[in-house]
């Protein structure tokens, strides 16, 4: 079966810039044979490669990647591992109790994995445990903090609200009128924990970037992966692909392709951050879903994201990350007029993959095949949690983790390609437009 070819980005994620220089990627230049393989190096891919070195330690595991760990789409993120959902404005959220409780159940268990990464392995990422706030900048985003609270005490999340002059202090932003901050969100570098984790992986798994799979001949007993290097025959394969794995043979035409773009700024000096007048690092999520997420980072620099658009074929181009970095600057510009001047060093798009009825992969997908995709957003928690049970499933392990995944309902089709672009396309610039003061 030949597999689409993965898009390579136009740009690279500032996550990844920020690390420096890199060293040469290693791909596969022979033809191999190993247990397990696994495909894609994001939050699924890496934990899934992780946890069966740990469970097979005599296994032969490979790890393949199509561009650079680190600057594919996991690396792309705005780097905050939610333990709950941030969306509590649904009208649903609040009476769908047991849905509410298995999520925090699988978000809390990729936390918790992360972090035995962090403090066991050394993993170094910028590991902040401060929580988010989720901030308004309007009346209305001001009622829909109010709905969120209101959900979040009806299904008993700790939160607590956040005046007007606190959130100042905080983001030394005088835009913001009020927020509610909730206290089980991590805030890491996304980039630089996944290039960190590659290097602390059990000694049984390789890893081989810039090595995408071009066919696959699935059989019996053992699978066969191509790649432009060299032949992989396999035991047991993992996709972990995200949209791509619909191209595996597997839930053809399903995803809904979105991408969401950032900027972020170079590392600010002394006085830029005095300026800013912010208390230290922080993570901020507009209580209007499509206003701007913002952060400052460890190393000093705002990182913002807005703007969503469908990614026909899975792609973004050059000027798609051009017009969305001009709605990042108006962004800058209200929150920080006196410095907004300084612009952006880095913007880039990543793609997020939806399912139209917010259905999931997880599980045995054919005799020896398993599969793990469709986050639907909060990725980096979700993300390792599902790695983390696919492996466990693919050597003969059980877990409640594993439960709930396997009875979460999968993705369906729904509309055609061509209906899905329009609708995706139109409801994107009205919610954006709606959002107003909060972009």
């Amino acid at each position: 079966m030949e597999i689409k070819p993965v898009h390579m980005e136009p740009t690279q994620s500032g996550w990844y810039t920020a690390l420096g220089p890199q060293s040469e990627a290693r791909s596969l230049q022979s033809d191999v044979a190993c247990d397990f393989l696994v495909v894609g190096a994001g939050w699924m891919g890496l934990h899934c490669a992780r946890r069966l070195g740990e469970l097979a330690p005599d296994a032969r595991i490979i790890l393949v990647d199509a561009g650079r760990i680190g600057d594919g789409a996991a690396g792309r993120c705005a780097g905050f591992a939610i333990d709950l959902a941030h969306n509590p404005r649904n009208k649903h959220f609040a009476e769908d109790t047991r849905g509410n409780e298995e999520e925090f159940h699988v978000n809390s268990e990729g936390i918790a994995y992360m972090q035995n990464a962090v403090e066991d392995l050394g993993v170094e990422c910028d590991w902040d445990a401060s929580g988010k706030y989720h901030a308004a900048a309007t009346p209305r985003g001001q009622q829909c903090l109010q709905d969120m609270s209101e959900a979040l005490t009806k299904i008993g999340q700790e939160y607590r609200w956040v005046s007007e002059g606190e959130i100042q202090d905080v983001t030394g932003s005088k835009h913001y009128l009020q927020a509610v901050h909730t206290p089980g969100t991590v805030l890491i570098q996304p980039a630089k924990y996944l290039v960190g984790l590659v290097k602390k992986l059990p000694d049984n798994v390789e890893v081989f970037e810039k090595t995408p799979i071009t066919d696959i001949t699935y059989g019996v007993n053992s699978h066969v992966c191509e790649t432009p290097g060299g032949k992989i025959a396999v035991g047991k394969v993992l996709l972990c692909n995200a949209a791509y794995l619909t191209t595996c043979g597997f839930f053809q035409n399903t995803a809904v392709p979105v991408y969401t773009y950032a900027s972020m700024t170079r590392a600010l000096n002394d006085n830029e951050l005095g300026a800013v007048g912010a208390r230290g690092p922080f993570g901020v999520i507009p209580a209007e879903s499509f206003g701007t997420t913002m952060r400052l980072t460890a190393d000093n620099r705002l990182f913002l994201r807005n703007v969503y658009s469908y990614a026909r074929r899975f792609r973004s181009q050059k000027s798609d990350v051009e017009s969305a970095k001009k709605h990042h600057q108006i962004a800058f510009n209200r929150r920080y007029p006196d410095l907004a001047n300084i612009g952006f060093e880095t913007s880039w798009g990543g793609l997020l993959t939806l399912s139209h009825n917010g259905g999931m992969v997880f599980g045995e997908l054919a005799t020896r095949v398993y599969g793990a995709a469709f986050c639907n957003g909060t990725g980096v928690a979700r993300g390792t949690a599902f790695g983390k049970a696919l492996a466990e499933l693919a050597t003969g392990h059980a877990s409640r983790t594993i439960d709930i995944l396997n009875n979460r309902p999968k993705p369906n089709h729904g509309w055609p390609t061509w209906v899905t672009e329009i609708g995706v396309r139109a409801t994107t610039a009205y919610r954006f437009m709606r959002a107003g003061k909060e972009t």
